[in-house]
């Protein structure tokens, strides 16, 4: 930075320099070429009158002579003319001020100075936020310290450009970042180095089983086939392979991979309910569940009594932890008990499905005036938390009111 700064002060002091001494040079000229054209006109003047007095025209030369000296001396100026060309030279100052305004404006708005700063205040941060980043005691970085903490490692890896675990960190902050291009490239350079290194190759699959363009799924798909030959037990392979294959919508391939971890987890293993879940969202997406929730509503004496004219009934079903139900059906009033029946045509979201839950709580209400959320004073029935495997029948009775 100290080094860009006296570039900078050369430059402008150069460019002062040059600027002066044209207006200096351009006074001196224009003085000089004065007299020069005075002297050539009186050394003229001077051939005229010998001619003249040889051919008698004229009969006083000398004091023609005098007359012509004196009107020589009367232009050349002498003292005053000397305070002139100092007083002009004055004059070049506002021009270099306005040289120096116009530059250093030019710079402050297009030059970057913000940027270089910010890039100077990465550099002195990136020692630091390096040692943190490794330090597993550490105070996490923020996302922000992360995006500093990547810009430095571009600048260190171009003087250092071997360094294998630079390269892979550049890639995990460009995964942590969202940033796919970048962590690509990293990985790139990285198994260049380590062509044979297991988790790059791993790291790398995943970042093109993220990207949007098909060829790399398409890619990472066959990365992780052959690394799965090499070792069939290793999960986070397989774990990779079958996300591959579900983005892909290759269903079976990727149920095969889930099962086969399924196999390898030990028990208690946090992962095997979310493997489970998924298992079920692919057989429900491949079309393989045939699972739909028979329903008996019910009602006490004491609510029938108490029922709308034009009221609607909201049944809602969760999965008896999120309060965000999974499917939702909505209907007029009729006669109770009422028989229906929930699918998965009736789920809140695409990827929460009915048929991929492992346990149910249904909500049956009664609105007055139609309303979606719950007032005062409307009916109401909930079922238990009940184990379900797309296949049983519950009963719901409404039997209490909204305080």
């Amino acid at each position: 930075m100290t080094g860009f700064w006296i570039t900078l002060i050369i430059l402008l002091l150069a460019a002062i320099a040059l600027f002066l001494y044209a207006g200096w040079r351009q006074r001196e000229v224009s003085t000089g070429d004065r007299d020069r054209l005075n002297t050539d006109f009186y050394q003229q003047r001077l051939r005229e009158l010998e001619r003249d007095e040889e051919e008698g025209v004229v009969a006083e030369r000398p004091e023609m002579v005098r007359e012509l000296q004196q009107t020589l001396l009367t232009d050349i100026p002498q003292q005053d003319a000397a305070h002139i060309h100092h007083s002009s030279r004055w004059v070049l100052l506002p021009g270099v001020i306005m040289l120096l305004v116009v530059s250093l404006g030019m710079y402050l708005k297009t030059g970057g100075l913000a940027q270089q700063t910010a890039f100077v205040s990465v550099q002195q941060a990136y020692p630091v936020l390096h040692v943190r980043v490794m330090d597993p005691n550490a105070q996490p970085l923020t996302m922000e310290e992360l995006a500093r903490l990547q810009l430095g490692l571009r600048n260190a890896l171009q003087s250092d450009a071997n360094n294998l675990n630079d390269w892979a960190m550049l890639g995990r902050l460009g995964m942590v970042l969202n940033n796919a291009t970048d962590a690509g490239q990293a990985f790139e350079h990285a198994l260049q180095l380590a062509p044979d290194n297991l988790e790059l190759q791993q790291d790398y699959a995943e970042v093109l089983t993220r990207s949007s363009d098909p060829q790399d799924n398409r890619q990472a798909s066959l990365m992780l086939k052959e690394l799965l030959k090499r070792d069939h037990s290793d999960v986070r392979t397989l774990s990779l392979l079958a996300f591959n294959a579900f983005e892909q919508q290759q269903y079976n391939e990727a149920i095969g991979a889930w099962q086969v971890m399924l196999k390898l987890l030990p028990p208690g293993d946090r992962r095997i309910t979310m493997i489970e879940r998924s298992i079920e969202q692919a057989k429900t997406d491949a079309g393989q569940q045939n699972s739909s929730l028979a329903l008996t509503v019910s009602l006490t004496p004491q609510a029938e009594k108490m029922l709308p004219q034009g009221g609607v009934m909201y049944i809602s079903v969760s999965d008896g932890v999120s309060p965000v139900p999974v499917a939702v059906k909505r209907l007029p009033l009729s006669h109770f008990p009422l028989s229906l029946t929930l699918d998965d045509s009736n789920a809140m979201m695409p990827d929460r499905l009915l048929s991929a839950q492992h346990q149910v709580q249904v909500r049956v209400r009664i609105s007055r005036d139609g309303s979606a959320n719950p007032q005062s004073g409307d009916w109401f029935g909930l079922s238990a938390v009940t184990p379900w495997d797309g296949h049983q029948q519950l009963a719901v009775e409404i039997n209490q009111q909204q305080p």
